[in-house]
């Protein structure tokens, strides 16, 4: 009977750490959400912000070669001049 209640013990324990993360994860979404549209008020674009702060966790030559790729297909596509 003591196992059934550790088990279950730990189970209540997991799931409530993971509530608390959860919680927190929202909270952190939320303030990125208020220094994106900060920016925004400022005359900045949302899109380009993005894009740099993906582009930046990036490896530098992870990024290198998706850029090679990318300029590869625009000028497939004559998209470049």
């Amino acid at each position: 009977m003591a196992d059934g209640t550790v088990a279950v013990d730990q189970l209540r324990l997991f799931i409530e750490r993971v509530e608390r993360l959860e919680e927190e994860k929202k909270g952190i979404a939320d303030d990125i959400k208020d220094v994106y549209a900060e920016a925004k008020a400022h005359g900045f674009d949302i899109k380009a912000l993005r894009t740099i702060v993906r582009l930046r966790k990036q490896d530098s030559d992870e990024r290198k070669e998706q850029e090679a790729i990318l300029e590869t297909y625009m000028h497939a596509l004559g998209m470049l001049a």
